[in-house]
């Protein structure tokens, strides 16, 4: 009978094929050639190898002479002009982008799926691919807006320096009011969440009153002092600040950073910071309230606890602000800045550049 001659292999080579047959994240091809390569190294003959492996004897046929010719390096790629040739060349790809970013159709304001498709004359999956693989959304739109604030790098300068690097001996706030929070009771109960089913909530509800949150983040510890007032006028906003004063240490200056709201502005309020010396406030440019570090407080308030929430009463409402406040000032998690004023300068520049080339188109 004949005996199959084995294939030789180097060290090297032995251990490069032992190492991709058992490599869990290589491509299944290269490990079930490798195993071809390995049975035949043992001994094992062409017909043995292809039943084990459930493969065709030209299969294996191939990748051994494949192997002799070129070693490890010729089987790990397949050769250049194998495989199905694309059916959309490169233009019409490069067409399907150009449209999606520069025009729009006919009878709507963006491109969906089927309306590419039916423009571009392919199906609805190519149309998918090709807006995938060059991170295409048409469906999707962010809100935004350019501040055209003069003193814009100076403030921002000035924030993110309080955010990066803050002063010795001093304590640095970040504040704001969340305004009218609405204490809303849902017309009927919810259904809860099952298996198979989300949980589910009316779309109409009852309006219970509102009610003001004043919060002010610690930049460096997390926590938060918090009061909760029916109306967010220059007043309330003057009795926050107090409340502000009276919990730091005499012996620390307090930063304190927030937006231009003509309530934190009045003259009864430049009044009081004059006379307090320790106190320095910082405004954010106009419309720049990203740049105010606790609306990541509120964002998180809202997602996690208001949106969904069911109060019946104002007084409900003002209990569950502060429970929520209250157990996140036991375990405070600051939240890390990281852009550096260069960075949102230079984001802003190219912004503006940008919008400068639309209006001139």
């Amino acid at each position: 009978m004949r005996i199959a001659e084995a294939l030789p292999l180097t060290p090297d080579e032995r251990r490069q094929l032992e190492a991709w047959a058992k490599e869990r994240t290589a491509p299944a091809r290269l490990v079930e050639r490798a195993r071809m390569l390995l049975h035949l190294a043992d001994g094992l003959g062409i017909r043995p190898a292809a039943r084990h492996l459930n493969v065709g004897l030209n299969t294996i046929r191939r990748w051994r002479d494949r192997f002799l010719t070129t070693g490890c390096a010729g089987i790990e790629h397949d050769a250049p002009g194998r495989g199905r040739k694309p059916v959309i060349t490169a233009e019409r790809k490069a067409e399907i982008v150009r449209m999606t970013t520069q025009e729009k159709p006919r009878n709507a304001t963006h491109w969906s799926l089927r309306r590419m498709a039916e423009a571009a004359e392919v199906s609805p999956f190519v149309v998918w691919k090709i807006w995938k693989a060059h991170g295409l959304k048409p469906h999707l739109t962010r809100t935004f807006k350019v501040s055209n604030d003069p003193r814009f790098a100076e403030k921002v300068e000035d924030i993110v320096g309080l955010y990066l690097n803050p002063p010795e001996h001093a304590v640095v706030f970040s504040v704001d009011e969340k305004t009218q929070i609405q204490a809303l009771d849902r017309s009927q109960p919810g259904l809860p969440l099952k298996k198979g089913r989300c949980g589910t909530m009316t779309h109409d509800y009852k309006r219970h009153g509102t009610t003001t949150l004043f919060a002010a983040l610690n930049t460096l510890d997390g926590t938060v002092v918090a009061q909760t007032m029916p109306k967010h006028r220059a007043q309330e906003w003057l009795k926050f600040l107090k409340t502000i004063y009276r919990r730091v240490a005499g012996d620390k200056e307090i930063h304190i950073i927030c937006d231009n709201y003509a309530t934190h502005k009045t003259q009864d309020v430049q009044q009081w910071v004059a006379r307090h010396k320790r106190v320095h406030v910082h405004f954010t440019p106009t419309s720049s309230s990203w740049l105010n570090m606790v609306e990541r407080l509120f964002r998180d308030l809202t997602e996690n606890r208001l949106r969904r929430g069911v109060f019946r009463s104002v007084e409900e409402l003002e209990a569950a602000l502060h429970e929520y406040l209250a157990l996140h000032n036991e375990h405070p998690k600051p939240f890390i800045w990281t852009a550096t004023h260069q960075d949102i300068l230079g984001k802003v520049a190219r912004s503006k550049a940008t919008l400068a080339k639309q209006r001139e188109a």
